[in-house]
């Protein structure tokens, strides 16, 4: 199951992009409540929008972006139809991608 929801809808040749990623977010200066001890830092570093194989926005991101992050954002060129990746990578190497269609 993906970790990222994701709904582009095009006006014109205007696209809007709404994008939810479920991840923790974790900062690294947090501690257990039960034992004391710090919670690694466990955060997205990059995530990247593709549209036709090309990147329309990429976003660089560390350990003050929320937990569940929400962006939004419009870029020009697409159609209805057309195919939208979005992928991320955190500082521990994992990732996660999703293809889906402009509306």
């Amino acid at each position: 199951m993906s970790t990222i929801k994701v709904r582009a809808k095009a006006k014109g040749d205007v696209v809007e992009v709404k994008t939810l990623i479920k991840h923790e977010m974790e900062t690294g200066q947090r501690k257990n409540s039960k034992t004391g001890e710090l919670i690694p830092a466990h955060f997205i570093e990059e995530v990247i929008f593709e549209h036709d194989g090309k990147t329309v926005m990429t976003a660089y991101w560390g350990p003050a972006v929320s937990k569940n992050p929400y962006m939004s954002f419009r870029f020009s060129g697409g159609a209805k139809g057309d195919k939208l990746k979005v992928s991320w990578r955190d500082n521990k190497g994992e990732s996660d991608a999703l293809e889906a269609d402009i509306g």
